[in-house]
C-alpha cells in the first residue's frame, strides 16, 4: 500500500507553474516535471466520498485513456492517489481550438479549417471504430500540441455505445450549442450520430469564427436549429413525434435558412459538408469516416501542411525543451513505483 510519504513524494516530481482551469471535480494545473523539465498539465480530482470509492466518470475517463492510441486522442501518462483525490497526469497541450477561433491575429482560412477538421474526424473515426461515443465535443475540448496537432480531450464524459441499445444514456451531455437535437428533445437511446453533429456545429464556428446556435438555454438552443434548418416532418425525421420531450415543445412552422446566409464566405465544397453533419435524423447524419471522403477536402485551396498550422510556442513563446524521450523514461520510472495503488484508488484495466 502506498503511504501518505509516497503519495507526497509522487506529487514533488513536478513544478506546479500555475492553474489551466476547474470544473465540479476539481481543477488543472500547469507543471513541469523535475527530472526530465517537460511541461505536463495535472488535473486533481477530489474524491468527495472516499468510502463510496471513485466517481463512475473519473473511472471511466481514466480507464478509456488507458486503452486509447491515437496522435489525435490527448494522451495520459499515469496516475496516481493524492490525499483524497487523484491525479492524471497529461501531455501539455498549450493552446485549444477556442482559443485559435477567438484569436483575430491567427488567419484561420478553409485551407487550415481543412487541417484541423481532419485530425478530428481522424480522432473521431478511432473513437468510434472503438464503439466509443465522446459526448462533449466542443472547440475547448479540442488542444493544439507544440507541433500544431489537434487532440481530443475532456473524455469524462464518454461511453460505450452498444448497437443492441442495451441500456439509456443520459441526455444530459454534450455542451448546449454544439448537443444534438435528439438530445434537447431528451433522447436517451442516441447513437454516435450526435458526435457528428458536434462536429458541424464546430466546422461552422471555425468558418464564421463564432458558434453557429448560440442559445441562452435549450428549448431556445431547439427554437435556434429549428430556425436554420426548418421545421422537420415525419419523412425528414421519422420518429421524432416518439422523443420523450416532443409534445412539450412547440414551434411555429419554418421554412429553413440557405447555408448560404448562415455561412457566407464559405466556400460551395464547405457549406455541403457543414449541410451533411447538421442533420436531424441521426440515422443518415455523415459518419466521420464518410465525411473524410467528402470533396471538401480535395477542393482548392487544399489543407495547410501541419507544420505551418499554428503552435502555441509562436504565440505564447517556447515553454519547454525537446525532452520526449527522457520524459517517457522518466515517467515510466514513477509509473512503476505506483503500482500498488490503495484498494479504494485502483483503477481496473
Amino acid at each position: 500500500m502506498l503511504s501518505k510519504t509516497d503519495q507526497s513524494s509522487a506529487m514533488d516530481n513536478f513544478t506546479v507553474l500555475g492553474r489551466i482551469g476547474a470544473g465540479a471535480h476539481g481543477i488543472v494545473m500547469k507543471a513541469r516535471h523535475k527530472k526530465s523539465c517537460k511541461l505536463v498539465a495535472l488535473k486533481k480530482l477530489l474524491i468527495k466520498r472516499p468510502n463510496e470509492g471513485i466517481p463512475s466518470a473519473t473511472v471511466r475517463e481514466i480507464k478509456i485513456l488507458q486503452t486509447v492510441e491515437s496522435p489525435y486522442i490527448v494522451k495520459l501518462y499515469y496516475v496516481f492517489p493524492q490525499g483524497l483525490g487523484l491525479v492524471l497526469v497529461f501531455e501539455f497541450l498549450g493552446l485549444n481550438l477556442s482559443q485559435i477561433i477567438n484569436n483575430s491575429k491567427i488567419d484561420l482560412n478553409e485551407s487550415s479549417i481543412k487541417t484541423y477538421m481532419v485530425m478530428l474526424l481522424k480522432g473521431l473515426i478511432y473513437l468510434h471504430s472503438h464503439s466509443l461515443m465522446h459526448r462533449d465535443l466542443k472547440p475547448d475540448n479540442l488542444l493544439i500540441s507544440c507541433d500544431g496537432r489537434l487532440k481530443i480531450a475532456d473524455l469524462g464524459l464518454s461511453r460505450i455505445f452498444s448497437a443492441e441499445g442495451e441500456r439509456p444514456y443520459s441526455h444530459e451531455v454534450a455542451t448546449r450549442w454544439y448537443r444534438a437535437p435528439e438530445l434537447l428533445y431528451g433522447s436517451r437511446s442516441y447513437t454516435q450520430s450526435m458526435d457528428l453533429w458536434s462536429t458541424g456545429c464546430i466546422f461552422g464556428e471555425m468558418l464564421n469564427r463564432s458558434p453557429i446556435f448560440r442559445g441562452e438555454n435549450d428549448i431556445d438552443q431547439l427554437g435556434i436549429v429549428i430556425k436554420v434548418l426548418g421545421t422537420f416532418n415525419e419523412e425528414t425525421w421519422p420518429g421524432a413525434k416518439e422523443l420523450p420531450d416532443y409534445s412539450k415543445i412547440t414551434f411555429p412552422s419554418m421554412q429553413p435558412i440557405p447555408l448560404e446566409e448562415i455561412v457566407p464566405d464559405a466556400s460551395k465544397e464547405a457549406q455541403s459538408l457543414l449541410k451533411a453533419f447538421l442533420v436531424y435524423d441521426g440515422k443518415i447524419r455523415v459518419e466521420a469516416d464518410t465525411a473524410l471522403r467528402h470533396r471538401f477536402f480535395n477542393s482548392h485551396p487544399i489543407a495547410t501542411p501541419l507544420k505551418y498550422m499554428p503552435k502555441s510556442e509562436e504565440l505564447f513563446g517556447k515553454t519547454s525543451p525537446d525532452t520526449s524521450q527522457s520524459f517517457e523514461n522518466n515517467i515510466q520510472e514513477e509509473f512503476d513505483k505506483l503500482k500498488d495503488l490503495p484498494s479504494s484508488l485502483v483503477i481496473p484495466k
